[in-house]
């Protein structure tokens, strides 16, 4: 059996609503930065992600009630669930580990980077085959994302290059979560209950991180504060990763993880809306790189002339 037989969606071109719920997924992204940054006065970062998937993981259960998903039933997804909850967790702890580290700036530059890694597994793994014209968007896109943000940055030191190498690793595994779904038993799961194993194993891992990193509430948060950890509960995890998961069972993996770029994008604008950053003409050039770059992603490959041999003409 071929790659492309046993991943019939390797190919598949992204539809119209695919693109839009993309986008939509890339702006709620995109703003979630800007929520995550306002809470944290009051709220420390690993309590932060804690938080986030103790609150998400009763949406998944209603959404799957609702939908009848049978949660518990042998279908031969515990173990690459597992790998993939495991995988999820020590995402955001090295994540937010670097962001102790590095600005958030780079961090943003440097978690977008998880393209690259699932361009490379789809092309390893999944049958997905990616002209040079892909790959030279997948780098137009990202030095866009690069110029949004303004790297390179002066007076890096040792620190900064570490949290820098752990928001990298944790763009790798995010990448390899987007890629055990798609190439095991986890892509014949509901979404509920692939994102749910991720969710669910995703909680001790973090409750152990904030322990140790000695994380705790000083105070009540107040109500800015406790309606956007119910952004990031319900609606960023619960929702909108549970959409993020039904499309990449659904659509090339590798054009689905392009569109991500056009977070920190997203995020570039919420900070001009809501913290009063400054946009400038280089910000308008990036965004020209990033969809420059995704034109060239998703562009259908253009077959030449069919050519019918003459019965003719020997071989």
């Amino acid at each position: 059996m071929s790659s492309d037989q046993m991943h019939p969606s390797a190919g598949r071109p992204l539809s119209a609503g695919a693109v839009a719920l993309m986008l939509m997924l890339c702006l709620s992204w995109g703003f979630n930065q800007i929520a995550v940054k306002l809470v944290l006065p009051e709220v420390p970062p690993m309590l932060q992600a804690l938080i986030r998937s103790a609150g998400a993981l009763p949406v998944l259960l209603i959404i799957g009630w609702w939908r009848g998903v049978r949660f518990f039933a042998r279908d031969g997804t515990l173990w690459p669930g597992l790998a993939a909850g495991i995988i999820f967790g020590i995402e955001f702890v090295l994540i937010y580990r670097g962001l102790l580290l590095t600005s958030a700036s780079r961090a943003v530059v440097f978690l977008y980077t998880a393209p690259f890694f699932v361009a490379l597994g789809s092309y390893s793994f999944l049958g997905e085959r990616l002209r040079a014209s892909q790959w030279g968007g997948l780098g137009l896109s990202f030095a866009g994302v690069a110029l949004a943000i303004g790297v390179p940055q002066a007076n890096v030191d040792a620190d900064v290059l570490l949290g820098d190498l752990l928001i990298v690793a944790g763009g790798a595994l995010w990448a390899a979560t987007t890629l055990i779904v798609k190439a095991t038993t986890l892509i014949r799961a509901p979404a509920e209950k692939g994102l749910g194993y991720q969710v669910a194993i995703s909680i001790p891992i973090l409750a152990f991180a904030a322990w140790v990193s000695g994380e705790r509430l000083t105070q009540m948060p107040g109500p800015l504060s406790l309606s956007l950890l119910a952004y990031q509960a319900f609606w960023v995890v619960g929702l909108t990763f549970l959409l993020w998961f039904a499309l990449i069972k659904t659509y090339s993996a590798s054009k689905l993880s392009s569109f991500t770029f056009f977070t920190p994008l997203f995020g570039v604008v919420a900070s001009y809306l809501i913290l009063n950053d400054t946009l400038t003409i280089t910000f308008g050039v990036a965004a020209l790189l990033v969809i420059a770059g995704l034109y060239l992603v998703n562009r259908p490959e253009v077959s030449g002339p069919k050519v019918v041999p003459d019965p003719n003409v020997p071989a």
